[in-house]
């Protein structure tokens, strides 16, 4: 996998600003080759046909929907679910089973709050680990009912052979 690709999905998982340095750490790639692979972003989400704009606040970078599609995906998410919380349920749904610890490391400490938001609304599920102080974290048959995504469809998605780009 390349690094564009890499910066791209910590960016995505992420779903906050992070700076060069905290990319080059996650990703284990010297500064300059990092600038590169957000430059390369950049021109691929300059494109005005793309929904996804890459942002930059100070030194930090994130990934976020254009603004302008706004209005239009509010009809489409769960009017209960913030942007944020989506995406943690969304790289829940891809691992399909997750240590709640694995999770923060790649979303974030505001995962803690997002975990919360979806115990309370059912989506995901919480068992302690046996040999260990975390917890796993799954998917919840309200999530398969609320979203129509079949266990099939994200062992695809989820899988290290799939090439998708």
């Amino acid at each position: 996998m390349d690094l564009v690709t890499k910066v791209e999905a910590v960016l995505y998982l992420k779903g906050r600003p992070i700076t060069k340095r905290d990319l080059s750490e996650i990703t284990n790639s010297d500064i300059n080759s990092i600038n590169d692979a957000i430059k390369d972003l950049k021109n691929k989400y300059s494109n005005p046909s793309s929904a996804i704009e890459l942002n930059q606040v100070k030194d930090s970078f994130s990934l976020e929907l254009k603004s302008s599609l706004n209005d239009f995906v509010e009809d489409l998410l769960p009017s209960d679910l913030k942007t944020s919380e989506l995406r943690t349920l969304a790289t829940i749904a891809i691992k399909k089973k997750i240590l709640q610890s694995d999770l923060i490391l790649l979303r974030g400490s505001g995962a803690y709050d997002h975990i919360k938001e979806l115990l309370e609304k059912k989506f995901i599920v919480k068992r302690k680990q046996k040999d260990g102080r975390s917890y796993w974290l799954s998917l919840s048959e309200k999530f398969f009912q609320t979203f129509a995504v079949s266990d099939e469809y994200l062992s695809k998605i989820g899988s290290p052979n799939n090439k998708q780009q």
